[in-house]
């Protein structure tokens, strides 16, 4: 089955989204089917259905550029807001007070005329495999790892422009005052993944409620690759429209 083929199934919701942005998804195995939040909100579902309905159930291997290739699902409505992320983060990560490498947003949505109930949004670089902040960065301070898709940062070629903080479309870096150079989260790879073997990172292991599912995209076997490809199970991503093709994705438990 050709992704041309699969493209004709996409929602017609979804006419904002470049063929080009439409193709990358498919080559996932996710197949767009739908735009929330006015457009801000990008809803997917497993292809892996359409792709057997198809093709007589000859469904081809999945090809990913990078192995592993490092994700994190976060399942958005277990999350109550204790923040025991954020502090294990901290901790982990030598996170300066004035910092942060990973946050909660919080909204309030009515529930009836008389009660409203609070959200919380777990927000984190999104690991995009077409990343802005590597793009305008002068020196390659910020760069993708070619082993595993991490965004990480060089601090010792960072001059502090802040370039990379502006072209984020996630608001995840911050200016590390001690160390005059900007930061952010790199899934742990330098405390938690070499000494874990690339299981965990800080902020999924201190989760009590089981919201940030950390895996490896291209390993089948994996809960986040289970979770991202469950064909009844709708996932999205944060600010498609931006074409970062971001590595973290959303869904509801």
């Amino acid at each position: 089955m050709k992704i041309k083929d699969l493209e004709k199934l996409d929602n017609e919701g979804v006419e904002n989204l470049s063929s080009k942005e439409r193709r990358r998804f498919l080559q996932f195995g996710l197949s767009i089917t739908g735009v929330f939040l006015g457009g801000s909100i990008l809803s997917l579902s497993s292809a892996r259905k359409v792709q057997a309905a198809l093709s007589g159930g000859n469904v081809p291997m999945t090809e990913f550029p990078y192995s592993p290739h490092y994700t994190m699902v976060i399942r958005e409505n277990h999350c109550i807001g204790c923040e025991l992320c954020l502090e294990a983060c901290r901790s982990t990560n030598k996170v300066p007070a004035h910092g942060y490498r990973t946050t909660i947003l919080e909204r309030s949505i009515p529930v009836t005329e008389e009660q409203r109930r609070r959200v919380f949004m777990p927000i984190l670089c999104n690991h995009c495999n077409h990343p802005p902040c590597v793009r305008v960065c002068p020196t390659r301070a910020t760069y993708k790892d070619e082993t595993n898709g991490i965004v990480r940062m060089n601090p010792d070629k960072c001059i502090g422009c802040k370039t990379c903080m502006a072209a984020c479309p996630y608001n995840a870096r911050y200016f590390n005052e001690a160390i005059r150079a900007i930061d952010k989260c790199n899934f742990c790879y330098d405390t938690k993944l070499k000494e874990s073997g690339g299981k965990i990172t800080a902020c999924a292991a201190a989760c009590p409620a089981n919201v940030r599912i950390f895996g490896d995209l291209s390993d089948p076997e994996s809960e986040a690759y289970k979770l991202i490809h469950a064909p009844e199970k709708v996932i999205w991503v944060l600010r498609p429209e931006t074409d970062t093709l971001p590595n973290v994705f959303y869904m509801n438990a």
